[in-house]
């Protein structure tokens, strides 16, 4: 194997920086906070009048 081509492969892939879904700030907390409060008024009692 070629081994100044996988120094090359693991030196790009120290560099590459992946963000995950659960860093990914304040935009997705609200994503999260809407979808449960309308999940959370989907299951919620209908009263009947």
């Amino acid at each position: 194997m070629n081994n100044r081509w996988m120094e090359s492969v693991l030196e790009a892939a120290e560099e590459n920086i992946v963000e995950m879904p659960w860093a990914r700030g304040q935009r997705r907390q609200e994503m999260i906070a809407r979808r449960a409060s309308a999940e959370a008024s989907r299951k919620a009692p209908r009263l009947r009048a």
